[in-house]
């Protein structure tokens, strides 16, 4: 039986060196969950949502899927938005893409790949809508710009889920913001999307129309 074992021998070192530099740090850590970010994410391996952001375990909740999509469907999304927003009352909800993401370079192909065809389907939606802007472009260059886009329609759903709506309406502190990661040189990029109200929905969701 293949039980992995490198694995368990790296994580009791990584754990041993954690406890080394601050002996009380998983004690701490298993009494109570208070991150500020939630971070949805794209499941690329390359793209860790902690170590990006250079925070120890417990600062980021953290909600993967291929090419970070958030729809009304996905009610696996919805649960993490809820109990971030509800439960842990987390300030900032964060929507991150990557350049080369594989599932928007996927939509941009003229073939099948099976089941994930309908989940590619929300991303294919959004280069329709946004076809004046990518029609011009280069392979790659229109790659990176549906990578961008696609945060950005995103960022527009999670904002538009009954969860944020509701937070707003109670007055909680709550900002959703759309950034993009640079595997090539480890940098994050503000898209300059950061919606902290209804009435900057309003306004914000006219610049990917």
């Amino acid at each position: 039986m293949n039980t992995l074992k490198h694995l368990f021998d790296r994580n009791v070192i990584w754990a041993e060196s954690i406890t080394k530099n601050n002996p009380e740090f998983f004690s701490a850590l298993s009494k109570q969950q208070l991150p500020e970010y939630l971070w949805i994410g794209c499941s690329d391996s390359r793209v860790p949502a902690n170590q990006i952001v250079d925070l120890p375990p417990g600062e980021v909740f953290v909600h993967r899927n291929i090419a970070n999509v958030v729809t009304h469907t996905d009610l696996n999304c919805l649960s993490v938005i809820q109990f971030a927003v509800e439960i842990l009352k987390v300030k900032h909800i964060i929507v991150c893409g990557h350049y080369g993401c594989s599932g928007v370079k996927a939509s941009l192909e003229d073939r099948e790949y099976g089941l994930v065809d309908n989940w590619l389907r929300h991303i294919k939606d959004v280069a329709r809508f946004n076809a004046n802007k990518l029609r011009d472009l280069a392979p790659e260059e229109k790659n990176n710009r549906l990578c961008e886009l696609n945060v950005l329609e995103q960022v527009v759903n999670v904002c538009n889920t009954s969860i944020v709506k509701n937070a707003w309406e109670n007055d909680s502190e709550l900002s959703v913001h759309g950034w993009i990661y640079n595997i090539e040189n480890g940098i994050l990029k503000d898209l300059d999307m950061c919606i902290t109200s209804m009435d900057e929905l309003k306004e914000k969701s006219t610049w990917i129309e």
